[in-house]
């Protein structure tokens, strides 16, 4: 009576047998890991942000649709478009756990992806005046205030490239912890 399992490790066989096999990664190299797929997660996030506005302003350059259907972008969108390249380098970073890469993504990312939203932020905030003032809009998208719609991207995006950057600094001493135990030995 009672539960007669073989134990864990034993390959299915009662009795001895082979030890437990040992884990792919090793215990230090866990928060590394999970740190990555949060990142990975968080800039596929990003890329989709990135070609929504970029059909934005395809559909918007070349006429795809009428002006009161998708409205023509905001300035600060056009250098929003670089927002790309830090992705880029942080997914690069990862393979052999590139230190300088994953400065360059996290530097890059200020200039090219939190810059153009808080300018466009300020861009934005007369027009989101009026229309909470007024309730006045005169740009649309499918029926929505451009304003109201880019805001809530910009809102978006901000909080992605925040969470971005923390996990990034989060991965980047873990990495650098690493490094100097590997120096030590």
């Amino acid at each position: 009576a009672g539960d007669r399992r073989p134990p864990r490790g034993s390959g299915g066989r009662e009795g001895g047998g082979q030890p437990p096999r040992q884990a792919l990664t090793t215990p230090r190299s866990l928060p590394s890991v999970s740190l990555k797929s949060e990142i990975k997660k968080l800039i596929y996030t990003h890329v989709g942000i990135w070609l929504l506005l970029l059909a934005q302003m395809c559909v918007g350059h070349l006429k795809l649709l009428p002006h009161d259907q998708v409205a023509m972008p905001y300035q600060w969108e056009y250098p929003y478009l670089l927002s790309i390249l830090p992705s880029l380098l942080g997914l690069l970073s990862f393979p052999r756990n590139n230190i300088s890469y994953l400065v360059l993504s996290m530097i890059s990312t200020g200039l090219f992806s939190v810059a153009p939203l808080i300018y466009g932020a300020m861009e934005m905030f007369p027009m989101a005046q009026q229309l909470y003032r007024h309730g006045k809009a005169y740009r649309f998208i499918f029926g929505f205030s451009a304003v109201s719609v880019m805001y809530l991207v910009v809102v978006v995006a901000a909080q992605v490239h925040g969470w971005q950057l923390y996990y990034s600094k989060k991965l980047l001493d873990s990495w650098f912890t690493s490094t100097q135990e590997k120096k030590k030995k």
